[in-house]
């Protein structure tokens, strides 16, 4: 009976392994972190947390980077939600970094009292800087054992507009950075973020995406609207392209996308969607690793 049992248990423990998938499952229990310095601006130290798991043999692994939010003035890369968002991506086979940027609006408004040519400069640095931390990684792929045809870029609100813009605004933000020409994102995840204008997104630079929005957001434009909803007539007036906006035109250009709208929900979608995570790692492994095609709009009510 006992030998009966052991052949029984080892057979259920296949199972299990052979069931889990990488990229999808959690994998790995045991994750490492370090922090690296990848460049200094204004007498600012920058750097990202790099995340990998101890006993994965892989040498080239899909990067999932990670972007703070906080308006440009706040936040960190190591908050305690980060930490533990990284550190699940990573058991499933994932390299991650949780990078930070110039928080250039510290101590400043960056509400409709605030120029909007001030606003602009403000994405053009934070995008840069992500930028600058992607291309130190680049430089050593060996290091960091890094696929460079599966980076996928993510933030929220602040860190959303960021990834955002350089990846479907890059003309507008880096007209004179040719170093910047060479990368495109394989995909991108927003968590209530906005682009400067649609327009500029074209075939030649789409990617995939999943976009969480409220349809009620008071300072990102859910669909196409002024940045805080400043009136016309304010300083601080600029039009930005919000989530469903920025859906529509991949739609159109027939590109893969997973689109969120929480109705009547503010800028609180900002939040790291644990809940979701498993549907995000799931579009990511289809259309991402496996290179299928795949569009999806939900619509989530109050309580749901």
């Amino acid at each position: 009976m006992n030998f009966k049992w052991f052949l029984y248990s080892i057979f259920l423990f296949s199972g299990f392994m052979y069931g889990q998938e990488r990229f999808k499952d959690s994998i790995f229990s045991e994750i490492s972190v370090k922090t690296y310095p990848y460049a200094t601006k204004d007498s600012t130290i920058l750097e990202f947390d790099f995340y990998h798991a101890n006993k994965d043999t892989l040498t080239k692994r899909p990067l999932f980077v990670f972007v703070h939010g906080g308006g440009f003035s706040s936040g960190k890369k190591d908050h305690p939600e980060i930490i533990k968002l990284a550190k699940q991506i990573a058991s499933r086979g994932y390299v991650v970094a949780s990078v930070s940027y110039r928080l250039t609006r510290r101590g400043k408004s960056f509400g409709c009292n605030c120029p909007s040519e001030e606003k602009i400069a403000t994405f053009q640095d934070a995008g840069e800087d992500i930028m600058d931390a992607v291309l130190f990684m680049l430089a050593r792929t060996k290091l960091f054992q890094i696929d460079n045809e599966k980076i996928i870029l993510s933030g929220s609100s602040a860190g959303a507009e960021g990834i955002l813009n350089l990846t479907y605004n890059k003309d507008l933000l880096f007209r004179d950075q040719k170093q910047y020409d060479s990368f495109k994102p394989a995909a991108v995840v927003s968590l209530a973020g906005a682009i400067l204008d649609q327009r500029y997104i074209t075939k030649e630079n789409v990617v995939p995406g999943i976009f969480f929005h409220g349809t009620a957001d008071p300072l990102v434009p859910y669909a196409s609207g002024a940045h805080h909803y400043c009136k016309k007539d304010q300083i601080g007036y600029l039009m930005l392209d919000g989530s469903a906006s920025i859906v529509s035109k991949l739609e159109k250009l027939e590109e893969s996308f997973l689109f969120y709208s929480f109705v009547d929900a503010n800028h609180d979608v900002f939040k790291i969607p644990f809940k979701r995570l498993q549907e995000i790692l799931s579009f990511m492994h289809k259309v991402v690793i496996n290179r299928k095609f795949h569009q999806a709009k939900i619509t989530v009510n109050k309580g749901e």
